[in-house]
């Protein structure tokens, strides 16, 4: 059963997207634009981007429950150890999306999370590296004035597919820069445009 839609009872101005179903509020005022904290969060994140791919994030939205039940709480090193048992049992649940490249991806992830991890490199630092410069990236007036890739996701895209991740084009990896605040991407007049609040950077491989 659908909660109530929270934004009917005030009047904050919120993007537009967000009204466009009551599940879209509570995740556009407490989630959407925030930064997240810890590997499993940030492969969380990339997972769940990569599985929308094709897909209104809506569906993923519903499903994240049920994604997180079997991903083992998208903890990389139970993730990486899956084999063609797991991917069976993956295809056969219908609570989540049964697309085998998206789940062999996921799988092939968690690895490169690893893989990343022993040369030293944290997953949400190497991520946080290749954001930019808020003073470049000015907010968007409008919805439409949202891009859909930049050329920094296209880099940070380069930058993962070079580290064997899978299903992180640019369009992917600029829907997850705007999810986890490396960008902020709350509309001017939306009253979480200020309240966004920058997410982690550090000097780096895709640092300005």
């Amino acid at each position: 059963m659908t909660s109530p839609d929270p934004a009917a009872h005030d009047d904050r101005p919120r993007c537009d997207w967000a009204l466009s179903a009551p599940d879209y509020v509570a995740y556009h005022d407490d989630e959407w634009g925030r930064p997240v904290h810890g590997t499993a969060a940030w492969f969380e994140r990339m997972s769940l981007e990569a599985f929308q791919s094709g897909l209104s994030w809506i569906v993923v939205l519903r499903k994240r429950p049920a994604f997180r039940e079997v991903f083992a709480d998208f903890d990389p090193d139970t993730v990486a150890r899956f084999g063609d048992d797991d991917v069976t049992r993956l295809l056969g649940d219908a609570r989540i999306v049964r697309n085998r490249m998206k789940i062999e991806a996921t799988i092939s992830n968690a690895r490169a999370v690893l893989d990343l991890l022993d040369a030293g490199d944290d997953l949400g630092a190497f991520l946080a590296s290749y954001a930019p410069d808020p003073a470049d990236h000015p907010r968007p007036a409008r919805l439409s004035d949202v891009p859909g890739s930049t050329p920094a996701s296209t880099a940070l895209s380069t930058a993962l597919k070079k580290r064997g991740f899978r299903f992180v084009g640019p369009t992917t990896c600029y829907a997850l820069m705007q999810a986890t605040g490396l960008v902020n991407d709350h509309v001017a007049y939306c009253w979480r445009a200020g309240a966004a609040p920058e997410g982690p950077r550090r000097t780096g491989p895709g640092s300005p």
